[in-house]
């Protein structure tokens, strides 16, 4: 089992995109916890440090279809490349202003959002390259390990950044997303290999097209998308209220901010890092189903105020819950992808997941400025614990039943 989950790492190219993944998403996870605590140690209303999930994750709703198209389009080593570098000059930047003391919340939200404007654009082609490089007799467990690095760096970096901002405070996060992208970079410039377009280049909304196309036209790809977005729509409160939940509910600091994101992180691992293991024993719909469950009843727990420690136990299920449910959508858009396609429609499953990601933390910010955070916590949940009855009408599409395109 371990040799089969692990083996697209004989591949070299595949070893560096896979660190390329991890460092850029730990330094995306740091930078989004330096500005959370940045806001809300200034006094920011609960709607405003909310604003910092939407910030990162709205533009990749509002970039998939481009980026996914410059994925299929280009080189996707420059591609990739481009946007590091213009996310290194923007984290520069930020420390720059931190340290001067220009910190106001529209700066850091604006700039919040240019930076998830290149990760809009470094997933897709980084999540499309991973078909060009590995077998498709490995292309599962190929998908699967990329996912892994995502989400061990999406949910342990925040729980890291939490500990850098205890320590340095906002700058310093910011400091180490800085360098975490110059690590990227210089991963990138050591892989010669470059993957060549699908074809000659064409007009971008022609490109765009092509998979919008494909996308309405799959009824399992549109099932994708609707799952991997009502999920984190339904689901986004915990994420986006977390350091109202250290503060203002358990009326701790920054240490417990890190722990509690530390839980979701260690559940996320866990979750990812057994996604192959469930996923060849259960179906996708059985997953999901089971993950919304779990994830509504631990909102709900955590919402009753049960304690520290009990509510860090109940979010490391919570984390599990949440990456199950999500890697599923993402290896089902891939294996359901013609090749040629394949960075359109990755994109769009992250355009969805992100997007609902974005419009949940907008919506619960409101809710919980209106209602209280513990308001937010509880309806999030009790919304996650009804959810499945939506595969009663769209039910997951198998993974062993996708057919090479």
């Amino acid at each position: 089992m371990a040799s089969t989950t692990f083996s697209p790492l004989r591949h070299r190219t595949f070893l560096f995109i896979l660190l390329g993944s991890l460092f850029s998403n730990f330094g995306n996870a740091i930078q989004s916890v330096g500005a959370a605590w940045q806001l809300t140690a200034t006094g920011q209303p609960a709607d405003v440090v909310a604003l910092v999930q939407s910030a990162m994750n709205l533009p990749i709703m509002l970039l998939a279809l481009p980026a996914g198209a410059w994925a299929d389009m280009f080189d996707k080593r420059r591609v990739m490349l481009t946007a590091q570098a213009a996310m290194f000059a923007l984290s520069i930047l930020l420390v720059l202003l931190q340290i001067a003391g220009i910190t106001s919340p529209a700066l850091i939200i604006g700039l919040t959002t240019l930076l998830a404007c290149g990760v809009a654009c470094f997933n897709p082609a980084l999540a499309a390259s991973v078909g060009s490089i590995v077998p498709r007799a490995e292309l599962g467990a190929g998908i699967a390990l990329n996912i892994l690095a995502f989400n061990v760096a999406r949910s342990l970096g925040p729980a890291i950044g939490g500990g850098i901002v205890a320590i340095g405070g906002a700058k310093a996060a910011f400091a180490v997303n800085a360098l975490s992208y110059l690590m990227v970079i210089v991963i990138l410039m050591r892989w010669r290999i470059a993957l060549p377009p699908s074809g000659p280049p064409r007009p971008l909304p022609v490109v765009i097209g092509e998979g919008f196309s494909f996308a309405i036209g799959s009824s399992q790809i549109r099932t994708v998308l609707l799952r991997a977005f009502t999920f984190t729509l339904c689901g986004s409160a915990a994420w986006a209220l977390m350091p109202l939940v250290a503060t203002q509910m358990l009326g701790e600091g920054s240490v417990t901010f890190g722990l509690l994101l530390g839980a979701l992180g260690l559940g996320a691992v866990i979750g990812a890092g057994s996604s192959t293991w469930f996923r060849q024993r259960f179906t996708s719909e059985t997953i999901i189903r089971a993950a919304g469950l779990v994830y509504g009843a631990v909102c709900v727990c955590v919402a009753l105020g049960p304690g520290l420690v009990p509510s860090l136990l109940l979010l490391v299920l919570g984390g599990a819950g949440w990456v199950q449910a999500l890697s599923g959508c993402a290896v089902a858009g891939q294996m359901w992808s013609p090749p040629p396609l394949i960075g359109r429609v990755t994109a769009m499953v992250s355009s969805l997941t992100f997007g609902g990601l974005a419009l949940g933390s907008w919506l619960w910010g409101h809710f919980a400025e209106a209602f209280g955070v513990t308001a937010a916590l509880m309806g999030s949940g009790a919304l996650m614990i009804v959810l499945p009855l939506i595969g009663l009408i769209w039910p997951m599409p198998r993974h062993e039943d996708a057919k090479p395109a």
